[in-house]
């Protein structure tokens, strides 16, 4: 093998000779020093079940480095719990783990000055903070998922996370027992994995797939299933391979690639924050894509999968029916997939779905054909209006009239929110408005899961409004619209909704409008003044000080 970068640096000469002494005390012999060295961002903690099971994947990695020729350095990347944050202040913490997380790999493979990366995630912030890294070191480098988690069971009935979400709104409302709330409180989570539902971790890990940057069928594998193993061992030896050949990342992750996993994301009912996510992806690879692309590609792109939230499937049903290779030959065939992208295997997507049949398994009901979706377009999209110049992003599917106009009822955090819906306050009708949770209010952007799901457990979600400059869990469904950019500490029309004001929310004309005249609008703009922020120290106040809009994926290094 050519020396490479690596391996150069440390045996040019005799100056070199400290930097060799400490590969020396790791078990490194001479013939070491002409290996690329491989780093293995791990992710693993017992923080989360998501991420619980990780270790198992990062020691096949290194496995598989090792048999190809290559030399392993594993290295740590942190990791926040959404679903055990989600409602109190830690939940500030999930978007700026997504900083962290792409800072560390970028940190470690630069300054290890490593030929190339794997990297190893389970929650949802590991997923795009893990590309961000990656594409920012480009050096060769590979993702893989620590997996879907399986469902929980109880009365003849599937559950996952969001079950418990929505239990929380049933038993307010007196639909549900204490027995059974308790009980699926108690099932809902079975053992290791991610959320279950085509939610945020799902959709990204399968986008990923569609981008190239992990191995086919890679995407929907359950933790506990031991072909994840292998094809954790089977991405390590893909990855000295790219290495060997220079393949980068940023040659994979290009505008028609992005354009690729966007596709797949819609045809999967996918999480809003994939919106997000991909923005700050696309900055990372330097590739010119805005929100109006996602509005682009969803007027193109049918809902070919029934899934959770708004469905009735999860993501190891997606598996058993032929998973994403299924899904992106669907839109393949249909022209609704760039073919000629190349991937982290060497080959075009083209290529690597020569196998995999035209049309979904007729003895499944997960993948639907071309001809019969679920929905005939993709499913978020995005709403612009004098409440959102600079747009914001619903989540459609589902609902048999995406539109209302109602009087707003409005709440500076979530827990005023929330205990409003407890307490039986909110109506149909109503449109909620939760403010300054944006990525410099809050800051941090957290997801309003618990809101939602109380609406959903109260059977309020088709007939209440809620929007929020904040963010929803990929567990979200119903009449709900997040990012609301400009968010209302950096003045956005958000912070000037008053009380009883009529609000519109109409996803057939892609409108997100306060229904009062521009001239008071502006008469309130003049007396409008920010909040002090909240944090002015640590890791949330350089987050709220540098975070870009939500509609520019809340990037920490936007030009300025």
């Amino acid at each position: 093998m050519t020396a490479n970068r690596r391996s150069r640096h440390i045996t040019e000469g005799v100056a070199r000779a400290p930097n060799r002494s400490m590969y020396y005390a790791l078990g490194y012999e001479e013939g070491d020093f002409g290996k690329p060295m491989i780093g293995v961002a791990n992710g693993h903690s017992t923080i989360t079940p998501c991420n619980s099971g990780l270790q198992k994947l990062a020691d096949a990695a290194v496995q598989g480095i090792e048999e190809a020729g290559g030399n392993a350095q594993i290295f740590g990347v942190p990791t926040i719990s959404d679903g055990m944050a989600m409602g109190t202040e830690g939940m500030k913490y999930s978007l700026v783990s997504r900083e962290v997380i792409a800072d560390c790999i970028e940190t470690c493979v630069g300054g290890q000055w490593m030929d190339g990366v794997l990297v190893v995630g389970g929650c949802d912030k590991n997923m795009p903070g893990g590309m961000m890294g990656m594409l920012r070191a480009n050096v060769p480098a590979i993702y893989v998922y620590g997996g879907t988690i399986l469902p929980g069971r109880y009365q003849g009935q599937d559950l996952n996370i969001v079950s418990v979400f929505e239990a929380v709104g049933q038993f307010t409302a007196g639909n549900m027992t204490k027995t059974d709330f308790d009980e699926i409180e108690r099932r809902a989570i079975p053992g290791s994995g991610s959320c279950g539902g085509m939610y945020t971790a799902n959709t990204m890990s399968s986008a990923f797939e569609a981008l190239g940057m992990s191995l086919p069928y890679s995407s929907t594998m359950a933790n506990v299933h031991d072909e994840i193993v292998q094809n954790a061992k089977n991405a390590a030896r893909v990855l000295v391979e790219a290495v060997k050949r220079d393949l980068k990342p940023r040659d994979i992750v290009t505008r028609r690639s992005i354009g690729n996993a966007v596709a797949v994301i819609m045809a999967t009912g996918g999480s809003t924050n994939a919106v997000l996510h991909f923005l700050a992806i696309a900055h990372a690879a330097g590739v010119e894509w805005t929100i109006d692309d996602f509005e682009r590609v969803r007027q193109r792109v049918p809902v070919l999968c029934d899934l959770k939230p708004s469905g009735r499937f999860l993501a190891v049903d997606l598996h058993a029916a032929g998973g994403i290779p299924q899904v992106i030959k669907i839109l393949l065939n249909a022209g609704l997939i760039d073919g000629d992208c190349l991937t982290i295997t060497g080959k075009t997507v083209a290529e690597n779905l020569a196998d995999v049949p035209d049309q979904p398994r007729a003895d499944q009901q997960v993948i639907r054909s071309i001809d019969q979706p679920m929905y005939e377009h993709g499913h978020l999209a995005i709403l612009k209006g004098n409440l959102s110049t600079e747009g914001a992003v619903a989540k459609i599917t589902g609902l048999k009239n995406p539109a209302i106009t109602g009087p707003a009822r409005v709440f500076d955090d979530e827990q005023s929110a929330l205990a409003a819906i407890m307490d039986r306050k909110i109506v149909a009708g109503d449109v909620m408005v939760l403010r300054y949770l944006g990525p410099k209010g809050a800051p941090g952007m957290p997801e309003m899961l618990a809101p939602t799901g109380a609406l959903i457990g109260q059977g309020l979600g088709e007939s209440v409004g809620l929007i929020t400059d904040g963010r929803f869990s990929g567990g979200t469904w119903g009449m709900v619209v997040g990012h609301v950019a400009p968010e209302a500490y950096a003045g956005g029309t958000i912070a000037l909704v008053q009380e009883g004001d009529s609000i519109t929310i109409d996803a057939n004309t892609l409108t997100l409008q306060l229904n009062v005249d521009d001239a008071e609008i502006e008469r309130r703009r003049a007396t409008w003044t920010p909040p002090p922020p909240r944090y002015t120290r640590g890791v949330l106040a350089k987050f709220a000080r540098n975070a870009s809009s939500a509609s520019t994926g809340a990037v920490l290094d936007a030009d300025r």
